[in-house]
């Protein structure tokens, strides 16, 4: 089974555009491949299950030890031909400057060869003193090729045989420059497979244009099929119960091995949408709201008034709810646009929903509790991520929010059925699943 990490010197070298060519070109050559994300990336993994359609996950070393990390990679991997795992900004970047959940850290807890994607533009021979320095930066980089992106053929016909020669590294093959095939970004990342046109025709484009020699390849990324242990700690749920899960443009950040988790743990997920239901699904014994980009839909959310009315109406009579980010702000009073025009929410909790025009908050931390709640027991800790451009007036006070000794804050909402604020969770791996679940039943009992 080819198993393999693709990363680069830093950002922008293009690693998601070497990735998804790969994992096309792999397609097409009937290798079954799945994917991974190195970090918490919500959207490449989206991008790879809906433009691609191959299975993909996230795997993060700040939010999951590196037992979790080996159980979720040897059981999203079995069964596939092929698995090819795209890293993160630089390949030893990492958390708080620091080489924790990097993409070397990942390739190192995996044991997986890497490729580099190197940009030949303006550089010959000091193209190789770079990869050699990235090569014995560490002591196991396990960097076993490299790759050369946005490269003509007569470039990589010239570029080869130095970079073999001066590193020890087989250069793998190319990708010509294809602006053609370029995707858009917005301010949380690429732009969803959905919203792209003509994707189809880009990722064809990208397949048909790598050069790659394949034995060279196979050669290089063999390694027998990962064996990896059971996930824990499981529900103890004794029959299904269903919870509703938003799912559409507004609320698309939502880890697959967090949806997992919840159905190892006795959840069924329902899915629905705020933006085009009209209420929540009937029988639901629990509420999860995740992140996305509910600002760009927060006219339609608004309109919406029996959607908001039912989710009002089911929070209040005490339905068990989980709601990150973008289903933090959506419980708000209201929530401004793009354009910063204000519009009505759900108006579960007290605050609105303002844009702040930068990151806020941005980067890895660690969320501790004050009191006991349905997810969470008071002074326990889970490492947590928060990304996004809004903000909000009442971002609560239920837990403290720790990046370092010189920066924490207070944030979140929570009771015994309830749990809303703007970190995001990774769930698998961890007790919330079974306490959320535990929950749902509990409510179902009350309701029966």
């Amino acid at each position: 089974m080819m198993q393999f990490l693709i990363a680069a010197p830093r950002s922008g070298s293009g690693k998601t555009t070497m990735t998804c060519a790969v994992l096309a070109a792999l397609k097409k050559r009937g290798a079954d491949p799945c994917a991974f994300k190195s970090g918490p990336d919500y959207i490449d993994p989206m991008f790879h299950r809906s433009a691609l359609q191959v299975d993909s996950h996230n795997l993060d070393l700040f939010l999951s030890d590196r037992t979790t990390v080996q159980a979720l990679y040897a059981r999203c991997a079995a069964g596939h031909g092929a698995a090819v795992c795209e890293g993160a900004m630089g390949f030893y970047d990492g958390q708080g400057l620091t080489t924790r959940a990097s993409a070397w850290e990942l390739a190192d807890t995996l044991g997986l060869p890497v490729l580099l994607v190197v940009q030949p533009g303006g550089a010959s021979v000091t193209l190789a003193a770079e990869i050699q320095g990235l090569v014995h930066f560490r002591k196991n980089s396990h960097i076993s090729g490299i790759l050369l992106n946005s490269c003509s053929e007569k470039l990589y016909k010239m570029l080869k045989d130095l970079l073999e020669s001066e590193t020890g590294l087989p250069v793998l093959g190319y990708l010509p420059n294809l602006p053609q095939a370029a995707v858009e970004s917005r301010h949380l990342g690429l732009k969803t497979a959905g919203e792209i046109t003509d994707i189809q025709e880009k990722i064809a484009l990208l397949a048909d244009r790598l050069v790659m020699d394949w034995e060279k390849l196979a050669a290089v990324t063999e390694r027998p099929c990962p064996e990896g242990g059971r996930l824990s700690p499981r529900g103890t749920a004794s029959a299904s119960v269903r919870i509703a899960v938003a799912r559409d443009g507004a609320f698309c950040f939502t880890y697959a091995e967090t949806l997992d988790a919840l159905r190892e743990a006795g959840a069924e997920p329902v899915f629905f949408s705020p933006v085009r239901d009209a209420a929540l699904p009937e029988g639901v014994c629990g509420l999860y709201l995740p992140g996305g980009y509910p600002e760009l839909y927060a006219q339609a959310l608004s309109e919406n008034k029996t959607m908001r009315a039912s989710i009002l109406q089911a929070v209040n009579a005490g339905l068990p709810t989980a709601a990150e980010c973008g289903g933090f702000l959506y419980l708000g009073q209201s929530l401004e646009d793009a354009e910063e025009k204000s519009w009505p929410m759900a108006g579960v909790l007290p605050g609105a929903g303002v844009r702040a025009g930068r990151l806020v908050r941005f980067g890895y931390a660690v969320l501790t509790a004050k009191r006991d709640s349905m997810l969470f027991r008071a002074g326990e800790s889970l490492p947590v991520h928060e990304f996004h451009h809004w903000d909000s007036t009442a971002n609560g006070t239920a837990f403290t929010a720790r990046k370092n000794e010189k920066m924490q804050w207070e944030c979140g909402f929570a009771n015994e059925n309830f749990y809303a604020g703007f970190p995001h969770l990774y769930w698998a791996g961890t007790p919330l699943p079974g306490r959320f679940v535990r929950a749902a039943e509990r409510y179902s009992k009350t309701k029966g």
